[in-house]
């Protein structure tokens, strides 16, 4: 914590009494009684030379005092945390910050009195929203010497405050727990896609097994031995742009789509597989290699808790081109995007066109409120209703269409319920972990 401005004042409750009951009475006395003047000008006089003394001492309050804030606080969206404050040679001050906005703190401001030189105290905070905060200072006020003054001292400060999405929610907590468990009863379907070896030809041995090069070389039947894929890459693709600032419940799409996001790594991370993340709107806005461990699982959260909401259209061609280019091994690509829009419908379509050729791509979004069957859900009471069910239900009928052409190119596209928006996705996950499509 560097040394911060010099020390301004304002007057003490102290000095306010002590006028009060000194100044006042003397200066009454001055002027209702001639004889007693003299000794009423000393009496002041010897009242402002104490109050100016003191101001001029006034830098003793608060020199040698230091208060330092931790560099790096991590908190989680909802979920209270404790920031630990540091004070150097103090007795008796008054701490306070400018608590950033999307953070709420139990005061802003607090009369800290510590036992000794070098004593700590905590403060709590509550992040009601994600991003990164810093707070640049901090403000010390303590009495002077004498007490007739309040000083006043702003330090610099440099304290980064990261707030990462909360995943302790219900439906969060749930798909965590379903991603990271039950990982052994996952049986697989087939015989794998990854050449191991290989061996003679063995009676039932099908003909695509046979490796007909090494067969005319060696003069008798050879067979390829393949065995199941143990480590892949899985990405997934998060969509910041205008659709994914429409609210879901309390929260965005966006909001849902990063804690998704984040489960999808867990589970990806506990099934052996390489996890990576990118986040695109008109352009790519962020990405991360797939690895694992636990350092890289930090670092794509620290990749996308700054993600708000942009409002552009999404440039699916971007994205498609920049992962094309940048993976050269076959992967999962996750997209979590909102296709109930025609339009973004039709260009995510085309761009996917030549990404699913090498990639195995599949595509989530949250289902919108209103896009069901006809009559399907709560009861038609009025001709409003009809219309809204009817609306309603052309929408779901172009999602259906959509999932039909998607399906056409190798795209799976699943519309979820936002209720069940990560355990979902960790079942479509399952899915492809199982049959072996990747």
């Amino acid at each position: 914590m560097r040394g911060g401005e010099k020390g301004l004042v304002i007057p003490s409750s102290r000095m306010i009494w002590v006028v009060a009951v000194v100044g006042f009475p003397a200066a009454t006395v001055a002027a209702l009684s001639p004889g007693a003047r003299l000794a009423s000008a000393v009496c002041l006089i010897l009242l402002a030379v104490v109050i100016a003394a003191d101001a001029l001492i006034r830098d003793r309050a608060l020199r040698r005092i230091r208060v330092e804030l931790p560099g790096l606080v991590r908190m989680f969206k909802d979920r209270s945390a404790e920031i630990r404050v540091r004070v150097s040679n103090a007795t008796r001050v008054r701490i306070g910050v400018v608590v950033p906005e999307g953070i709420q703190a139990d005061f802003e401001e607090t009369d800290v009195e510590l036992p000794a030189e070098i004593s700590e105290f905590v403060w709590k905070w509550t992040a009601h929203r994600r991003g990164l905060y810093r707070v640049d200072a901090v403000y010390l006020e303590a009495r002077s010497p004498w007490g007739m003054w309040q000083v006043r001292r702003k330090d610099a400060a440099a304290m980064e405050v990261r707030v990462y999405p909360n995943l302790r929610r219900d439906d969060d907590l749930k798909a965590l727990r379903q991603g990271v468990g039950g990982v052994h009863a996952l049986r697989q379907i087939g015989r794998g896609r990854e050449f191991e070896k290989l061996r003679e030809y063995l009676p039932g041995d099908g003909f695509d097994e046979i490796h007909w090069k090494a067969t005319a070389r060696r003069g008798r039947p050879i067979t390829k031995v393949f065995q199941v894929e143990r480590t892949q890459e899985v990405y997934v693709i998060i969509d910041r742009s205008r659709l994914s600032g429409r609210a879901v419940g309390e929260e965005t799409t966006l909001e849902r789509t990063i804690s998704a996001a984040l489960i999808v790594g867990a589970a990806a991370e506990k099934r052996g597989d390489l996890f990576g993340l990118a986040a695109f709107s008109d352009q790519v806005d962020a990405f991360v290699r797939a690895r694992n461990g636990k350092a890289h699982y930090a670092a794509c959260r620290d990749a996308i808790y700054q993600l708000h909401p942009k409002g552009v259209t999404p440039d699916f061609d971007e994205i498609a081109t920049f992962l094309r280019l940048r993976l050269r091994r076959r992967a999962l690509l996750l997209f979590l995007t909102s296709l109930d829009d025609p339009v973004l419908a039709e260009n995510f379509a085309r761009a996917m066109k030549l990404l699913s050729q090498r990639h195995l791509v599949l595509a989530g979004m949250l289902r919108p409120g209103s896009a069901r069957r006809l009559f399907e859900g709560d009861q038609v009471e009025s001709a409003e209703d009809v219309y809204r069910d009817l609306a309603g239900h052309i929408a779901w009928k172009r999602l259906k269409e959509l999932e039909a052409v998607l399906a056409r190119q190798g795209v799976r596209l699943s519309v979820i319920d936002p209720a069940n928006f990560s355990s979902a996705l960790i079942g479509v996950y399952d899915a492809v972990k199982q049959r072996q499509l990747l």
